[in-house]
């Protein structure tokens, strides 16, 4: 019969589910304007979308491969970590939330010290990672910025803190809030030093974060179109009232209004802290 050889033996096509390959997750990233990306791409562009670009939002371990020379660094007080304080417990206990978080992010809380060199200028970077409830500050955000600081004083080094967060963290209640002085205490030793502090705010930068020394350094920074502010935009429109400006809190606002000095995309962001650094710490 003609075209016997076209008739099909089995009615399917199957495969042996241990001959099935999966595509590896991460492989695409899909930015907010629908762009499609390749994740080997964009780590190339230092995670910025090179079709609209869209800052990708990363962690600690990112922006330091991004920062320091050949992404080579020493942590300092890597072994500080979160514990439950106040044995506190809202929708589930804050014991429970930091061990699955820290299994999860494999961080111990939500900001890490690192020093090392930026274009052959050693220098100390603190990094949030929001990835860690939200990059939310407590008790050992305060003691490691605390630490950097002494650090510096000591060793007589530019400091640099990129902040990403959401605020004060709710289950630290008082310990938390008593960070935020403490910080700008610490601050304020390392401007009597005559050292820099430089701050860089990332998408978000929110609350206690905000309110104190994200806009306290010597230079603030910001990536393009960051969310800045202290309270939301919803929060804002319901009190006063009233619409917002466009692109209000955005990182491009505030510099209008003065209270960021610079946007830097984050492709150049290590050329940008170099230069600074470089340019305020001359010797006379």
């Amino acid at each position: 019969m003609a075209f016997e050889w076209f008739k099909r033996k089995a009615q399917n096509i199957t495969t042996s589910t241990d001959q099935k390959k999966d595509v590896p997750k991460g492989l695409w990233h899909q930015t907010p304007s629908g762009k499609i990306v390749e994740h080997d791409e964009l780590r190339r562009n230092n995670y910025v979308s090179p079709e609209d670009g869209f800052h990708v939002r990363i962690g600690s371990a990112e922006f330091f491969e991004i920062l320091f020379d050949e992404g080579k660094f020493t942590e300092l007080d890597a072994n500080v970590e979160s514990i439950d304080m106040l044995n506190f417990k809202d929708t589930k206990p804050y014991a429970d939330r930091l061990k699955e978080v820290k299994a999860k992010t494999k961080l111990t809380d939500s900001i890490r010290n690192a020093v090392g060199t930026v274009k052959g200028t050693e220098m100390v970077v603190s990094c949030m990672d929001f990835a860690f409830i939200g990059g939310s500050l407590g008790s050992v955000m305060g003691e490691k910025i605390r630490r950097a600081v002494d650090y510096c004083i000591q060793k007589k080094l530019p400091y640099m803190i990129i902040c990403q967060s959401g605020g004060a963290r709710m289950q630290e209640a008082t310990y938390s809030l008593m960070q935020l002085a403490k910080v700008q205490a610490k601050l304020a030793q390392l401007s009597e030093a005559g050292l820099l502090y430089i701050a860089y705010l990332c998408d978000p930068t929110f609350g206690g974060i905000t309110a104190s020394f994200a806009m306290t350094a010597d230079i603030i920074m910001a990536e393009p179109g960051a969310l800045i502010g202290f309270a939301g935009p919803r929060v804002i429109r319901e009190t006063i009232g009233r619409d917002l400006p466009e692109g209000f809190q955005t990182s491009e606002f505030l510099q209008e209004k003065g209270f960021v000095d610079f946007i830097v995309k984050r492709t150049e962001i290590k050329d940008t802290v170099s230069k600074t650094v470089n340019l305020l710490t001359l010797k006379a």
